[in-house]
């Protein structure tokens, strides 16, 4: 969709039409949290205050969800790992290739992972709008620093490859590197910060791709 969010209930309504008893009362409690979270932020919302919205007693909330935590990570925990899977996937497939042709496939290969990233978050936006914006005060704020961490071990495995085949590649300190993934990820996902329109925002990721792009072929002296 182009239009980035339909006030914040994600994946819940596509559900409630093919659900039936214990499937249909944890919809409901979803779809109360998620505008809840996404009103309040989840330090500042009430497990009362869902409860109560989703039409149910406490005790009946606690037969699907342990805690406030539980619940939020229910509407953000699948979808963060499916970003990490899109990269880790991407990963795995790159390192499959020779030296030269990583070198080679290096920007069709980061546009491919971009481009499936972007789909996703925006088949599923409130919850990347929770995890991104409302996550304060759960694990979940690591969500950009995780996929940083990849992105820096990612980097060092390539310069240590394109060494190993003859290709001088100038020094860079792990901390650096670090520092570049970290701005790259933290601008990306801007666009839904922003809560940018999906073709905007694609055209907006690609401009920032092709500056990253042409930073590290600077640094390393080498084209892609």
């Amino acid at each position: 969709r182009d239009q980035p969010r339909s006030r914040g209930l994600g994946d819940v309504y596509k559900r409630q039409n093919v659900m039936t008893g214990n499937e249909e009362t944890k919809a409901k409690i979803e779809k109360a949290a998620l505008d809840e979270f996404m009103e309040k932020g989840f330090a500042n919302a009430s497990l009362r205050q869902i409860v109560k919205n989703a039409g149910l007693t406490t005790g009946a909330f606690y037969k699907y969800f342990s805690t406030k935590e539980d619940l939020f990570a229910s509407l953000v925990e699948p979808y963060a790992n499916k970003i990490y899977s899109i990269y880790d996937v991407t990963l795995q497939n790159f390192q499959t290739l020779s030296s030269s042709e990583q070198q080679n496939a290096m920007t069709r290969v980061s546009t491919d992972s971009i481009t499936q990233m972007l789909n996703y978050i925006y088949e599923h936006y409130d919850n990347f709008k929770l995890l991104l914006c409302k996550a304060d005060g759960t694990e979940f704020t690591s969500f950009i620093h995780n996929l940083v961490e990849r992105e820096t071990q990612s980097t060092l495995k390539f310069i240590e490859d394109m060494r190993k085949s003859g290709t001088e590649i100038p020094q860079l300190d792990k901390d650096f590197i670090h520092m570049v993934s970290s701005g790259m990820f933290s601008a990306m996902f801007e666009i839904v910060v922003h809560d940018m329109k999906k073709s905007v925002a694609i055209e907006r990721v690609k401009k920032l791709k092709m500056f990253y792009t042409g930073g590290w072929e600077k640094l390393f002296g080498i084209s892609f």
